[in-house]
């Protein structure tokens, strides 16, 4: 008989925080460009066209030993029922046996490991004298790439939060989000110290951003391409499938792009629109050659980059490893 462990939502909130997820993500970005870490094929199903679809993400990690998959759920309809609209499910297993290791809810690792991503994206991308970051979108993920963001580039003074297909939702919403950024930095033992204002002009404060972080479900563009100011990073989150958009693809054709996964992104990410309009005709690299110190990220201060983030289950899979090495005494182990 074999033993695995069940981690539940509330059990994994109390052990993991952000700066884990940064150091589970940047190692699995290293191992996927030093062939240490594999990401398999995406599986996809669409109940009703952005209503209801799940997908199923797989891949393995030499240096954790494991590999497994993570099964996303997303269905809007259950708003109305009381239930969450999100819900992730991963299955780890250990790659010497082949036998099970944990079930876990993976809804709060993967809100910790899309905001590291957005983290290290600004990390070796954007110019370390930033100080503007404006950030579109006011969910979950905004609110976790901004405590990731404000973790890896100590030099943001302005956080700017816009929503533009819903700007009363955002100024509704606006305390629960300072105070989740708040309880999240000091879950890591940082205070805010950063002004964190709603803004409703999004011309105005991307023209005077260093940093912008996309994170919506939008399949049209919303920033221009002449409202960016040399020198601005993206990192772009939101746009993980077939057509999805958030940021005009001809910004594409003077900026250093780098992706979480090359392939993945040219055919379901930010990249995508640029890429089938020959804007571009490939991309720089991927993120971990550029920890790897394999490839040149950024090349001068009036560089435009962007960092293309489709969101890996790789990701997913370091950081669950870094949960289960902290969880003594914590969670159910059962026979299967």
């Amino acid at each position: 008989m074999n033993k695995i462990k069940i981690l539940n939502k509330l059990e994994i909130k109390n052990i993991l925080n952000m700066n884990m997820a940064l150091n589970a993500v940047e190692s699995a970005y290293s191992q996927k460009n030093s062939l240490k870490g594999n990401v398999w094929p995406l599986v996809f199903y669409e109940y009703e066209h952005n209503v209801f679809d799940l997908d199923i993400r797989l891949g393995n990690l030499e240096d954790q030993k494991a590999y497994g998959l993570k099964l996303i759920s997303y269905n809007e309809n259950n708003v109305g029922k009381g239930l969450d609209k999100v819900n992730a499910t991963s299955l780890i297993f250990d790659s010497n046996t082949g036998q099970p290791l944990a079930l876990l809810n993976s809804s709060p690792i993967t809100l910790y490991r899309t905001g590291a991503a957005a983290g290290i994206g600004a990390k070796y991308l954007a110019r370390q004298d930033s100080k503007n970051l404006l950030v579109v979108g006011c969910g979950n993920i905004a609110v976790y790439s901004v405590v990731a963001i404000l973790l890896t580039m100590p030099k943001i003074e302005n956080i700017f939060i816009s929503n533009p297909k819903d700007y009363e939702s955002l100024t509704r919403r606006i305390d629960s989000i300072k105070q989740k950024i708040n309880e999240l930095l000091e879950e890591c033992n940082v205070t805010l110290k950063a002004n964190i204002e709603c803004v409703n002009n999004l011309e105005k404060y991307t023209k005077v951003s260093d940093i912008i972080v996309t994170a919506t479900p939008s399949e049209e563009a919303m920033i221009k391409f002449n409202w960016v100011k040399e020198g601005t990073h993206f990192s772009c989150m939101g746009a993980c499938m077939e057509g999805k958009q958030e940021i005009d693809e001809n910004i594409f054709s003077k900026a250093i792009v780098f992706a979480d996964d090359e392939i993945q992104c040219l055919k379901q990410g930010e990249t995508q629109t640029a890429y089938k309009k020959h804007i571009i005709l490939k991309l720089n690299g991927e993120i971990g050659k550029i920890i790897l110190n394999k490839k040149q990220g950024r090349e001068s201060a009036q560089d435009i980059t962007i960092f293309d983030s489709t969101g890996l289950f790789i990701q997913d899979l370091a950081t669950s490893i870094e949960v289960l090495n902290h969880s003594n005494n914590v969670g159910k182990e059962v026979e299967l």
